[in-house]
């Protein structure tokens, strides 16, 4: 159980959100839906022009012929149809930058950004605006002061497309860089964290042990990971039910027909049961949203993939090192929970199942690299100084098996301060056991 600690109020969003939302919120960061509602607004701009001019007063037109608008529109046309193929082709180079320098896992995070999102949507809405404004006037839709509305939308479109090409620019100096993709993968988890320790068991009751003998386990209907799990759901079919549910699958649990997502207990029928299911996203990828774990995962990834042969840049596995203690240190802020879900227990998150995911695979990759090796203590012991009673057992643990890695390729000066740090995480941790967060 985590200790309870006072912290300010903060107003954030909760991770624990409804199935629809989710689904909503991952439809929402494609590239194609913003630019789909780009590209209608476009279309209704455009015909909004023919519409709004009847309305406005005789006279307002001051000499803007048809050659005046359609001229800018067709150069509009022609060069954002050129800009939107470059932006795209060069988005395309920094999602393969990425996966290859760096880890494919981090190219989804790219995918998402917003700013690149606007800046092509935005290319894209001007050409069709542009094209569909030349076929009006062509066809004659639009009357004198339907050209002059045309004229002032289109000024107004040149305004946007001169800041979407300043933007593109100065987003390009970073996008995709190494540093630019090591704090999108990190904000991506702190965000995840912060949510977790907000609500340690997402609201529910902490399962601190296996279910009843009574309970009946349901399955998975499909293998993949779990994304998202709706507790509100789950909490409608246990109060409809009278029952309690305890769950055993987390988003970021490989499941399949053979291992069960939760323990459903009497009295709830096989039909209430199979409900459940419903309330579970199963992918074949894992998600940053509700799964800490596997951002700090993605982290591990790119610090290997710095330490292998091919590239040999310990300064990245270094830096990746840094980021997890900062990570990591998110779980001193756990709270106070309340119990939203009075029927439903959830497994908790624990630091030492964290700490697994970042620390071995660096200490066996950097195994012959001291600089690496005596970061990676004194990463540990800094998240011991931090909070001995919540990191100090794992760190301990960690320390150990990196050292002895370590001890067969190190020289004997470094070796005597890779265990002068080992000692002090030693001294600091006091065999504690870390808590669940």
């Amino acid at each position: 159980m985590p200790r309870a600690r006072p912290q300010p109020a903060r107003k954030r969003e909760t991770g624990v959100i409804s199935k629809a939302r989710w689904i909503w919120r991952q439809l929402s960061r494609k590239l194609w839906v913003t630019s789909v509602v780009y590209a209608l607004a476009a279309l209704a701009t455009a015909g909004a022009a023919s519409w709004i001019g009847p309305m406005l007063p005789e006279g307002i037109v001051y000499g803007i012929g048809t050659d005046a608008v359609e001229a800018v529109l067709t150069i509009i046309a022609s060069s954002m149809l050129t800009v939107t193929t470059f932006a795209f082709g060069t988005m395309l180079g920094a999602f393969n930058a990425a996966a290859t320098n760096i880890t494919p896992r981090a190219t989804n995070l790219l995918q998402h950004d917003r700013t690149t999102q606007k800046v092509l949507s935005t290319f894209l809405g001007s050409f069709i605006f542009s094209l569909v404004s030349v076929i009006g006037l062509k066809a004659g839709a639009y009357g004198p002061n339907g050209k002059f509305v045309l004229f002032v939308v289109t000024l107004a479109l040149v305004a946007l497309i001169v800041i979407g090409m300043l933007r593109w620019i100065a987003h390009l100096t970073a996008y995709g860089r190494r540093d630019d993709t090591h704090d999108r993968v990190e904000q991506a988890v702190a965000g995840a964290l912060r949510a977790r320790t907000d609500e340690p068991w997402l609201g529910a009751h902490p399962m601190t042990g296996p279910a009843p003998f009574d309970a009946r386990a349901v399955m998975a209907d499909r293998i993949g990971y779990v994304r998202h799990v709706d507790l509100a759901a789950l909490q409608a079919v246990a109060e409809a039910a009278g029952c309690a549910i305890w769950v055993a699958a987390l988003p970021g649990s490989f499941v399949h027909p053979g291992a069960p997502l939760l323990w459903i207990g009497t009295p709830a029928s096989e039909a209430e049961g199979a409900t459940c299911l419903d309330a579970f996203d199963i992918g074949a990828t894992r998600s940053f949203d509700q799964d800490p774990r596997f951002g700090l995962s993605v982290l591990t990834e790119i610090a290997e993939r710095a330490l292998s042969p091919a590239v040999n840049d310990p300064g990245s596995a270094i830096d990746i090192l840094g980021r997890a203690v900062r990570l990591l240190a998110i779980c001193t802020e756990t709270r106070s929970p309340e119990v939203r879900y009075n029927r439903l227990w959830v497994p908790p998150l624990t630091v030492a199942e964290m700490m697994e995911d970042v620390f071995p695979p660096i200490a066996r990759d950097g195994a012959s690299i001291f600089a690496v090796q005596i970061r990676l203590q004194k990463a540990l012991l800094a998240l011991c100084e931090i909070d001995a009673a919540l990191f100090g057992r794992a760190a301990s643990e960690q320390a150990r098996a990196a050292l002895t890695r370590a001890e067969p390729q190190m020289l004997p000066d470094e070796l005597a301060r890779l265990r002068d740090v080992a000692g002090r995480i030693e001294a600091l941790s006091g065999n504690r056991r870390p808590p669940g967060i």
